[in-house]
């Protein structure tokens, strides 16, 4: 029962960012500096308000990435790691579907894709590698923060604002690059309503936002671990002192 709560706590946590911070981006576009900045602050703000709300039920993972780096580092068991997962994944479809009645239209919902600033430079197909690059740094920046703030409890006060701004952080960089994914549940739903409407780009380079955040997420808790790992020191031993050795005796003695 307390992993079934857990598990609508996630749904809601990602239905929620699907719908408002994809929502943002669809609404005011990214194409303008107020556009650009209004969709990564949305990112960040719906992480903040939802870590407070629903934190204290399942850890507001709200990403695979998340869940994946807190299985590694041993927070979460293999059934409670895909339970996450197919929870996420579901709230993102639902959050994507409501954006979609929202609008009346099932086209651009905020489905990633390598933007033009990668395809460029790199072309085609060049972009599609660079892309999965830029969301392994991205998530790896985003999950290490995460691991790094919420590992000790005098932070508790502080956590999702941390967690806020690093997402909103890695978006200021990443939105005119891959639309910044960090997250495959995020990515998905929106592809796969886009998909419904007729745009194809999204499913197609799905991969790339399925793979890089998983892989951002893992090496990031990999190395966390090792930065983090308390190194015993051995105790001191003390060895006993010798026995002083009895002095032989001198020619004087024996007199």
């Amino acid at each position: 029962m307390q992993n079934l709560k857990k598990y609508i706590a996630e749904f809601i946590g990602t239905c929620v960012l699907v719908l408002v911070a994809c929502g943002v981006a669809v609404v005011l576009g990214c194409n303008t500096p107020a556009g650009y900045v209004g969709t990564a602050l949305a990112f960040g703000l719906v992480i903040v308000a939802m870590a407070y709300s629903i934190g204290n039920i399942s850890g507001c993972h709200i990403n695979p990435a998340v869940s994946v780096a807190m299985f590694v580092k041993g927070d979460l068991t293999l059934r409670e790691f895909v339970g996450y997962v197919l929870s996420q994944i579901a709230g993102a479809i639902v959050g994507a579907l409501i954006l979609a009645l929202f609008k009346g239209s099932f086209v651009s919902l905020g489905g990633n894709v390598a933007q033009a600033a990668l395809v460029a430079p790199y072309g085609e197909v060049g972009s599609l590698f660079v892309a999965l690059i830029v969301e392994i740094v991205l998530t790896f920046i985003f999950v290490t923060a995460i691991l790094g703030v919420t590992s000790r409890t005098e932070n508790k006060a502080v956590t999702g604002l941390v967690i806020g701004g690093a997402l909103t952080l890695v978006h200021l960089l990443g939105i005119g690059l891959t639309g910044t994914s960090v997250n495959p549940a995020r990515s998905i739903g929106p592809a796969l309503l886009q998909m419904i409407g007729g745009e194809f780009d999204a499913i197609s380079q799905i991969w790339i936002f399925i793979i890089g955040p998983m892989v951002g997420g893992v090496l990031a808790a990999i190395l966390y671990r090792y930065l983090d790992g308390k190194e015993k020191t051995p105790a001191l031993k003390v060895e006993p002192a010798p026995m002083d050795a009895p002095a032989e005796e001198t020619p004087e003695d024996k007199q």
